[in-house]
């Protein structure tokens, strides 16, 4: 069973999240495999978009943000958008658009950011969005300050929260077929006394000092954490391994905590506001060519299919429409 791991350092100001995705990021893997006309991702393309879900647990966990967390890398390379969406129950889902062949070394750089186009955009959309309201999103280059292409996922999002939320992050990532995992590690800012007091003497001065300290003791204890380690152990050794040496506090989990699992949101009432999007002259064009309209979900494979009666339907007002038949496959 997939997991996730929240957990603080005692007394410092340095927070932490773990997660290893199984069965959610299998049933990812496997849908692609069986739904889409052209196969399975090749292995860098897994890796890429396993890493992506990994993070993007381990960020909608950290922030407990109220609506969905959508993670989108996108460019010049072969893989033209990788998506990556979690819900704040951990629900996740994820799909990537693939143009031509993937070479075996194929890194962030030659998969999505060849000529140095590619983007790392991070999407927040709440669930109580008001009318008119639109979703956060922050987006940054993937690349460095000097224009040199980051290299994998994981540094990707720490530039971009040392850009867009000015927090020190520090991600381990790695994913196959099987697993999808990740490790977070996050420097709190300073509260209280120690705070205040950096604008106005040495005592502020050294609780930063100190602050940073730990902060960099912990990352190198978590970047020493291995490929193969993150994959093959279960989070309670890895915490373990990594920091037997430190006061670990987590956070034990209740009945009530979300475990991450895969789950998609397409619905017919999704597909036929895309179909009312495209206009009625292209929807009527769509059923000259083909008799219906055939729309199938990127995330899970679920195939929508509109005869023209049922394809008439959606664009007439929703006051007006009669009871609709489920025949939507």
């Amino acid at each position: 069973m997939s997991q996730l791991q929240k957990f603080l350092f005692d007394g410092m100001p340095v927070r932490g999240v773990a997660v290893r995705l199984t069965d959610a990021w299998q049933e990812v893997v496997q849908r692609r495999a069986a739904n889409s006309h052209s196969g399975p991702y090749a292995p860098a393309v897994t890796g890429l978009l396993g890493e992506m879900t990994a993070a993007a647990c381990l960020m909608q966990a950290n922030i407990k943000f109220n609506g969905a967390l959508i993670l989108q890398m996108q460019g010049d390379g072969p893989v033209k958008v990788a998506v990556a969406e979690v819900l704040p129950d951990l629900a996740l889902r994820a799909t990537a658009t693939v143009l031509g062949s993937i070479p075996e070394d194929a890194t962030l750089s030659t998969l999505v950011n060849q000529h140095g186009k590619g983007r790392c955009a991070i999407t927040l959309d709440p669930r109580d969005r008001l009318p008119g309201q639109q979703p956060y999103q922050g987006i940054v280059p993937l690349s460095d300050a000097q224009e040199m292409p980051l290299p994998d996922v994981a540094q990707a999002l720490q530039h971009y929260m040392r850009q867009s939320e000015q927090l020190d992050t520090t991600l381990v990532l790695a994913a196959d077929d099987h697993v999808a995992a990740g490790l977070l590690i996050q420097r709190l800012p300073l509260e209280g006394e120690a705070n205040l007091a950096g604008s106005t003497g040495n005592a502020g001065d050294e609780a930063q000092a100190e602050a940073a300290e730990h902060y960099h003791r912990i990352v190198t204890l978590a970047q020493s954490l291995t490929r193969e380690e993150l994959l093959g152990l279960d989070i309670d050794t890895i915490l373990h391994r990594l920091f037997w040496d430190e006061k670990l506090l987590r956070f034990a989990p209740a009945d009530s905590d979300p475990v991450p699992h895969f789950a998609c949101t397409c619905s017919t009432e999704r597909v036929s506001a895309m179909i009312r999007s495209l206009g009625r002259e292209e929807a009527d064009s769509i059923l000259a060519e083909q008799g219906r309209i055939e729309v199938g979900c990127e995330f899970c494979g679920k195939q929508y299919r509109f005869d023209p009666v049922e394809a008439a339907r959606i664009f007439v007002p929703a006051e007006a429409r009669p009871p609709a038949s489920d025949t939507v496959h």
